[in-house]
């Protein structure tokens, strides 16, 4: 089995599409080259923020198919392949294992809620079928339910591939709950960009981000000086970044991300797809706000 562990700064790469609503290729090859040039170090694509659930399956393939070639080997591509349906899952994942994605990144079950054995078998059919790392992806607050510690100490030690835990349950706790059952045999990596730092501080090698689609530079800066204990210079980043951190979720993600994203000229277009739908005018406003404030800083700094 891989057991290759992937730290540090990663992106999770939003879909772009056209105005007619189909895949924006060329703006996907766009957003995965400026994220390459601005040294971050793993890309995922086709995760939330990706809107894998309003994907078909040939339009998700074709994101992680394009997202691989295009990265071409320079940075590790972790595949969104997650379901509630576990025969789906392994079906994905079987995809992306031969399309050449590095890791394989596995939501817990939506709207099943399985139960804690139910956890165990779905991960482990997955795990079956692929030895590519694993990143388990805990979101308790989109999923209904938590991946338990029990149940991920469990995996790892059936499986030494499953050896990834994307935490965004908003609690910094389960960062000392999951090393304290695994220590440095689990990578946790959060899932939330404003808990980046404390999460860094008790013990977390990294971020799947959302607002390195944005200030990619930013991001990996701040993850770099907080894994090297420079915990000053993290701070002073991540009280630069945090309003763009918390409007960000103003509402739904990826929504205003790409508002961001087409602002800034990375994407044609700021759309998603139904059942997310176009921001209010007062929350768009307060998120371009934030977008040019941070912008100004940051070209005033350099």
């Amino acid at each position: 089995m891989n057991s290759a562990k992937y730290t540090g700064s990663i992106t999770a790469i939003a879909t772009p599409f056209q105005e007619d609503g189909s895949l924006a290729e060329a703006d996907l090859k766009k957003l995965v080259e400026t994220q390459i040039q601005a040294g971050i170090d793993g890309l995922v694509p086709v995760g939330t923020t990706g809107e894998s659930p309003t994907l078909s399956h040939d339009e998700h393939q074709r994101v992680i198919e394009l997202t691989i070639e295009t990265a071409a080997g320079r940075v590790p591509i972790i595949a969104g392949a997650g379901s509630n349906s576990t025969r789906e899952a392994v079906s994905l994942t079987r995809f992306a294992h031969e399309a050449g994605a590095a890791a394989i990144l596995q939501v817990a079950p939506y709207y099943n809620k399985p139960s804690p054995e139910g956890l165990f078998r779905h991960f482990s059919a997955i795990a079956e079928a692929t030895d590519r790392p694993i990143v388990l992806y805990s979101i308790p607050g989109r999923c209904g339910i938590e991946i338990d510690v029990a149940t991920v100490e469990r995996l790892l030690a059936k499986y030494p591939h499953v050896n990834h835990v994307k935490e965004a349950g908003g609690s910094v706790d389960r960062v000392d709950q999951l090393k304290q059952a695994m220590g440095d045999e689990i990578v946790v990596l959060s899932g939330d960009d404003s808990l980046t730092l404390p999460f860094i501080a008790s013990g977390a090698e990294g971020v799947i981000s959302v607002a390195s689609n944005i200030v990619p530079d930013e991001v990996v800066a701040l993850v770099k000086a907080a894994l090297a204990g420079d915990l000053a210079k993290a701070s002073a980043m991540h009280r630069r970044l945090y309003p763009l951190f918390k409007n960000l979720f103003v509402e739904p993600n990826p929504v205003p991300a790409k508002v961001c994203m087409k602002q800034m000229g990375l994407f044609q277009t700021d759309r998603v797809r139904l059942p997310l739908c176009e921001m209010t005018a007062e929350n768009r406003s307060l998120v371009l706000a934030t977008l040019e404030t941070l912008r100004g800083e940051l070209a005033a700094q350099a």
